[in-house]
C-alpha cells in the first residue's frame, strides 16, 4: 500500500499512514497522457478553446530548441483524441498561455519564447488560432507568460518573465493591441516565473517574482497606476527559486507565497501586508522543484500544493490546517523532468485534476479520485 507522510510544520516529527489508494489516477503511469510525443515540454495551459464545454489542452515545446506547439481538444470526460499543430512556424517556447484578448468570448494563446518574438494567437472560437503578431520586446529570453488585468480596465494585460533582461507589462487596450509596454526589474534579473495578487489589500494588484541565480525575491507593490517602485524581499535572498503560487494558506485574509526551489528546501512565506518574514516549511527535501501550483484538491475549503519535480517523483501536499500538510506522490514509479505542473478539471466531476508538462517524456494527466473515494466511504 502506498505511505503517505504527514508533514507537521514547526515540527520535528513525521508519522505515516496508509491508504487504499492514490486519490490521483493514471493506470500504468502512462495511459492518461497528452499523445504519444516525447517532446521537450516546457509548460502546460488549460481551457475550453472550441466551446464545447470541455477542458483543451495546450502545450508549449522546445525551449531552448524550436520545435512546434499543440493543443489537444477533450472529447469528453477527459479524453484527448484529437490534436492540432499552433502554429507551422516553429520557435523555442517556454510558455503558453490562454486567455479573452480580444474580448470575443473565446480564448486566445499568448506564448513566451526563447530569443524569439513573442506571439499572441487569435481563436475562430472553434478552437483554431492564427498568430496575430508579436507582443512586447523583440527576441528577449522569456521563461514565462502571465495573462493578468494588471491596470484593472477589465481586460487582460500580458507579463513576460525575461532571464537576463528586464520584464515586461503589455498593457492591452481591450481589442487584443499591445502598444504600450512597461519594464521592470533591470537587465541582470534572473526572473523565471511571476505571479499576480493584491498583496498589501490596497486593492490593486502587485507582482511576485520568482527569481534564479541566488538572486532575492521581490513583492513589487503597485503603490500609484502602473507605478512597481516599491518592493518586499521574501525568502533566504539567494534562492534558486523558480516558481511562485499565492494564496491564504492560514485564512487571516492576506495572501501568502508559496515557492519552489531548484535548490533545497520548499516554503510557505506568510503575508501580513507589510513583510514576508513568517515562514511555513512545507517540503524539507531538495527535489529541484520546477513548478509550484495551488487549488483546493479535495474541496474542504483549504488551499492545497502541488510540486512539479526534476528527475523525480511530483507530489501534492493537502492541507489538513494548523501548519500541517499530507505529502502524496502522483506516482511513485515514475520520475521525470517537469517543467511546470498545471491543474483543472479535465472531466467535469468537480474536482481538479493534475496535469504535467515532462521534458524528454510523455505528458501525463492525473484525474483526481476525492470524490468517488468520498462516496466510497
Amino acid at each position: 500500500m502506498l505511505k503517505h507522510k504527514l508533514i507537521l510544520v514547526f515540527c520535528t516529527m513525521v508519522s505515516s499512514i496508509q491508504a487504499q489508494e492514490s486519490p490521483f489516477f493514471n493506470p500504468g503511469g502512462a495511459f492518461l497522457s497528452f499523445g504519444a510525443q516525447e517532446n521537450r515540454t516546457a509548460s502546460i495551459a488549460a481551457g475550453d478553446v472550441d466551446g464545447d464545454g470541455d477542458i483543451d489542452v495546450v502545450s508549449a515545446e522546445g525551449r531552448h530548441w524550436p520545435a512546434p506547439n499543440f493543443v489537444f481538444y477533450n472529447v469528453g470526460n477527459g479524453v484527448f483524441r484529437t490534436s492540432r499543430i499552433i502554429d507551422e512556424e516553429w520557435s523555442s517556447c517556454y510558455a503558453a498561455e490562454l486567455g479573452d484578448l480580444d474580448g470575443d468570448g473565446d480564448l486566445d494563446i499568448v506564448t513566451g519564447n526563447d530569443r524569439h518574438p513573442n506571439n499572441w494567437y487569435r481563436n475562430n472560437g472553434k478552437g483554431i488560432f492564427s498568430r496575430v503578431g508579436a507582443v512586447g520586446g523583440d527576441a528577449t529570453p522569456t521563461r514565462n507568460v502571465n495573462l493578468s488585468d494588471i491596470d484593472g480596465d477589465g481586460d487582460l494585460d500580458v507579463l513576460f518573465t525575461n532571464r537576463g533582461s528586464a520584464n515586461e507589462i503589455a498593457i492591452n487596450d481591450g481589442k487584443g493591441d499591445f502598444t504600450q509596454i512597461i519594464l521592470f526589474g533591470s537587465d541582470d534579473d534572473s526572473t523565471i516565473d511571476i505571479a499576480v495578487a493584491d498583496m498589501n489589500k490596497d486593492g490593486a494588484m502587485d507582482l511576485v517574482l520568482a527569481n534564479r541565480d541566488e538572486q532575492q525575491n521581490f513583492v513589487y507593490l503597485q503603490t500609484d497606476a502602473l507605478v512597481f517602485e516599491e518592493k518586499i524581499p521574501f525568502g533566504t535572498g539567494n534562492d534558486e527559486t523558480r516558481s511562485v503560487a499565492v494564496a491564504d494558506f492560514n485564512n487571516d485574509g492576506f495572501m501568502d507565497i508559496a515557492v519552489g526551489n531548484l535548490i533545497g528546501a520548499n516554503y510557505i512565506y506568510l503575508g501580513n501586508g507589510k513583510d514576508f518574514k513568517k515562514s511555513i516549511l512545507y517540503e524539507p527535501d531538495d527535489f529541484a522543484t520546477a513548478s509550484v501550483k495551488v487549488a483546493d484538491l479535495n474541496n474542504d475549503g483549504l488551499i492545497d500544493i502541488l510540486n512539479a519535480n526534476g528527475d523525480d517523483v511530483n507530489y501534492a501536499f493537502i492541507n489538513y490546517g494548523k501548519n500541517s500538510f499530507e505529502k502524496i506522490p502522483l506516482n511513485e514509479d515514475h520520475k521525470m523532468d517537469t517543467y511546470d505542473i498545471h491543474l483543472s478539471d479535465l472531466n467535469n466531476d468537480g474536482y481538479i485534476d493534475i496535469l504535467e508538462a515532462n521534458s524528454g517524456d510523455l505528458n501525463l494527466y492525473y484525474l483526481n479520485r476525492y470524490g468517488r473515494m468520498k462516496k466510497d466511504n
